[in-house]
């Protein structure tokens, strides 16, 4: 299963370092990424295949997002294939 994880806030040091380092920890495997600063304000966006193994996605919903919490962040994470149909045009 593939995911989409986002992530935006105010700039700082170690946003990218914090949320690569939660998902190695989950097992994700980062496939696609990218990230922009524009007028202070972080944004990225990554492609993660998440491990095969039976996880309970609220769980790590709700794990990302007390790690936004601790960057200063508002990280989403949704199934790839739930992202594609809300954002097709």
């Amino acid at each position: 299963m593939r995911a989409v994880l986002t992530v935006v806030g105010q700039d700082r040091v170690g946003i990218v370092a914090g949320v690569s380092q939660a998902l190695a920890e989950l097992k994700f495997n980062i496939v696609d990424m990218s990230q922009t600063i524009m007028e202070g304000n972080f944004t990225m966006m990554l492609v993660c295949e998440l491990p095969a193994t039976k996880m309970d996605f609220e769980s790590v919903r709700n794990q990302l997002s007390k790690l936004g919490q601790q960057l200063g962040v508002q990280i989403r994470i949704q199934r790839e294939e739930i992202f594609d149909a809300m954002y097709k045009i």
